[in-house]
């Protein structure tokens, strides 16, 4: 958030360390979700957020800043979206999984409409947000390893705080009504700050209400967590109550009554506790850019402390193992297809499956194709390579538009095009498969006119 609320830089957060601990059960859900107060990936490895703020909304054209935040260092994006009430409307969602995707990020998605609701008249409500997730749902489902849903940015002001709580749960059981199982993030009140506790006092409802036990609560610190005992004394009623928490937001002591940085990171790394800061570059108060005019060759002060500190990225920050090939086979850290994706409509999902055979006859592969999102003049797809009656060690994949499409961008597979030809090769991890196991990559594209999908894929195995 751009706002830093320096009228209550004298404010005392008084924290109260809970007796009472609660242990959130392990998630039924698929992919990234809660296990205790930690974030684990689907094969139960811990993910601790390292990551960045992007104001994508605000300048839609910045997209080599997804590739500019992964080579500073950070395993997380945290890209600001609009509802279309204040902002927006974000109708990219699938271009930017497909942005972070490429760029090995955990993609957090968040609503900006909603910051400071009850205060800031054109404020959008948390349900409103949440119609918007529902709107989006073809280009979400499916993404649960990759993607986590920040329902709404500081969704309420300091004008009745304690509303947060009932909107919040609410909010949450919409989402999960409507069958998305993805890890979900909720701000706190206060614009973020939760300076008056409500978040800190009635967390447990709201992670009561989910019933997939799977929210993880989120605090933005500024210029109220100007001292280090503040700081600390929040982080440990969280730990004293077992909820799980990161730091979405936050920025910098660039005089005395900023932010204490320093202690939020060296306490996130003792703790294990995530965050991301804010933001990139784009701020209408500048001091909270990281990058002068969004080049990573321009780091400012904060930028560098972010990047290049002590429990900086490059110094915390780990790859999470759906992206560097630690999962515990090459086929769990490939997504599920939703049948309810966003296709062309003038196409099936997915081509005939082409089985192919290596020299020595023995080992076989198929391949089917499918469009997993599409906007106007782009598309998102993915394809799944599954290994015949005998394990395979590599495999490469082939098919011919004949529409025009281009593949512009791909992850998890090494994709060239020669005219309307396209071929992909599996990258280190994911081209050994067990007989009968699945690996799959996705990649960004265009299309004008029509966007069929290929009427034949090749697979050949090794």
């Amino acid at each position: 958030m751009r706002r830093r609320l320096s009228v209550l830089g004298a404010v005392l957060v008084a924290v109260a360390a809970s007796v009472v601990m609660f242990v959130q059960p392990a998630s039924a859900a698929v992919g990234l979700h809660i296990s205790g107060r930690n974030i684990v990936e689907a094969n139960g490895q811990n993910l601790i957020m390292r990551g960045v703020n992007h104001p994508h909304v605000w300048y839609t054209g910045q997209t080599s800043s997804f590739a500019a935040i992964k080579a500073a260092g950070a395993n997380t994006i945290r890209v600001v979206l609009g509802t279309g009430k204040r902002w927006g409307p974000s109708n990219d969602v699938p271009a930017v999984i497909g942005l972070c995707r490429q760029n090995k990020l955990i993609c957090v998605l968040e609503v900006h409409d909603t910051t400071g609701y009850g205060e800031e008249g054109a404020a959008a409500s948390l349900d409103e947000a949440a119609n918007y997730w529902i709107s989006q749902k073809a280009n979400l489902v499916g993404q649960e390893n990759f993607v986590v849903i920040n329902i709404g940015n500081e969704p309420i002001g300091n004008t009745n705080p304690a509303q947060w709580t009932a909107a919040t749960a609410a909010a949450i059981q919409k989402l999960r009504t409507n069958g998305f199982e993805h890890l979900i993030m909720v701000d706190a009140p206060n614009w973020g700050q939760d300076w008056q506790n409500v978040m800190r006092d009635t967390g447990q409802t709201v992670l009561d209400a989910d019933t997939k036990h799977n929210t993880v609560l989120s605090i933005h610190m500024y210029a109220v967590y100007a001292n280090a005992s503040t700081i600390i004394a929040y982080f440990d009623a969280f730990k004293n109550k077992g909820w799980p928490l990161v730091v979405g937001e936050f920025g910098w002591k660039f005089n005395s009554g900023e932010v204490d940085h320093e202690t939020i990171l060296s306490e996130a790394q003792a703790r294990g506790l995530g965050w991301i800061a804010w933001s990139w570059s784009g701020n209408s108060d500048p001091i909270l850019d990281m990058t002068v005019n969004f080049n990573p060759a321009q780091l400012t002060t904060f930028g560098d402390r972010i990047v290049n500190g002590a429990n900086g990225l490059k110094a915390t920050s780990r790859e999470a193992s759906i992206y560097s090939g630690q999962s515990a086979s090459p086929s769990s850290a490939s997504p599920s297809v939703s049948p309810s994706v966003s296709r062309s409509p003038s196409t099936s999902p997915s081509a005939s499956r082409s089985p192919s055979s290596s020299p020595n006859g023995t080992k076989t592969c198929t391949a089917t194709y499918a469009i997993t999102g599409q906007w106007p003049g782009g598309f998102q797809g993915e394809v799944r390579v599954t290994a015949g009656s005998s394990a395979v060690s590599g495999w490469t994949v082939g098919w011919t538009y004949a529409d025009g499409q281009t593949v512009s961008n791909a992850w998890s597979a090494t994709v060239t095009s020669s005219g309307a030809a396209v071929t992909a090769r599996n990258v280190n991890y994911n081209g050994t498969l067990g007989a009968g196991a699945t690996a799959s990559f996705g990649f960004l594209g265009s299309w004008t006119g029509t966007n069929s999908v290929p009427a034949a894929l090749t697979c050949a195995a090794s």
